[in-house]
């Protein structure tokens, strides 16, 4: 891209230049002049510039590809991202799994990840591991995640989707091989039982958006929760995932994030208190 705008910028002031100095003549411009600046213009103001778009188009065209299209044989796990107005539902398919605003991926392994949208047109994007590709009403697009190292990266939806689009981020985990079986392992496991009446709680407010596995928690419009206890953030890498944090949300999640869909929930302090101790259980 820098070669083709240097070549532009270099025939465009070539001509400035030299219609600046044949200005300063004091001779009459002659018919033969007119057809050597007629000649100057079709060149340098429309054959160059075709050229060049030409070629940094056939460029992006053959490279676009290498980077984004997950090759046969290549792709050792598929991963399914939709999004949501403003969170990322994060699905292993294979492995049935479900989690929210995370995604977890092996060192050293090629992994397709193939997204789609709930509602509107959102954008995912991880500019440390490959290109941003949109999530497009109505289709599918994917692209291609590998790492050879194991780190964090931060991913943001990246196309205007509504209120919060900035705060839609997620985060891209490459954990060591083992590492990322034993966190597959776990995810695949239903929620932890617990004695307390903070599941019951749940289910009294929370379960008409949220599911949480192996309880009558079956709500679609919400994150999973199932495993929320080993996320790193929420809200969709709004805020930490902590119990200060995690109660302001569930009280009064409009001043965290306005306009996302959870209303707040007037709970008093030991109901609110029993509810915390369960979520904090499901890791």
């Amino acid at each position: 891209m820098f070669i083709g705008s240097a070549i532009v910028f270099g025939v465009v002031t070539v001509l400035v230049l030299a219609a600046v100095l044949r200005s300063h003549g004091d001779r009459e411009p002659s018919r033969e002049d007119s057809r050597s600046a007629k000649g100057l213009v079709l060149l340098g103001g429309f054959l160059v510039p075709l050229a060049v778009l030409i070629a940094l188009f056939v460029l992006i065209l053959t490279s676009m590809p290498i980077s984004a299209q997950p090759r046969p044989g290549r792709s050792s796990l598929v991963v399914d991202v939709t999004g949501h107005q403003w969170f990322w539902e994060v699905r292993y398919p294979a492995q049935h799994v479900v989690t929210a605003n995370e995604i977890h991926i092996p060192a050293g392994k090629s992994v397709e990840v193939d997204v789609s949208t709930a509602d509107v047109i959102h954008s995912f994007w991880v500019p440390g591991l490959n290109r941003k590709i949109d999530t497009i009403p109505g289709r599918d697009n994917r692209v291609l995640l590998r790492a050879d190292s194991p780190g964090v990266y931060r991913g943001q939806c990246a196309e205007f989707c509504g209120l919060e689009h900035a705060k839609m981020a997620f985060l891209a985990f490459v954990d060591p091989p083992d590492r990322f079986r034993a966190w597959l392992a776990n995810q695949q496991k239903p929620a932890a039982t617990t004695t307390g009446p903070g599941e019951h709680v749940f289910v009294s407010n929370c379960a008409g958006c949220h599911t949480i596995s192996g309880t009558p928690a079956r709500g679609t419009i919400g994150p999973n929760l199932t495993h929320l206890a080993s996320r790193t953030t929420i809200a969709a890498g709004t805020i930490p995932n902590n119990p200060g944090y995690l109660a302001g949300w569930i009280l009064d999640p409009q001043h965290v994030k306005p306009g996302n869909k959870m209303p707040g929930i007037d709970l008093t302090g030991g109901r609110l208190q029993s509810l915390l101790q369960y979520l904090e259980s499901l890791k």
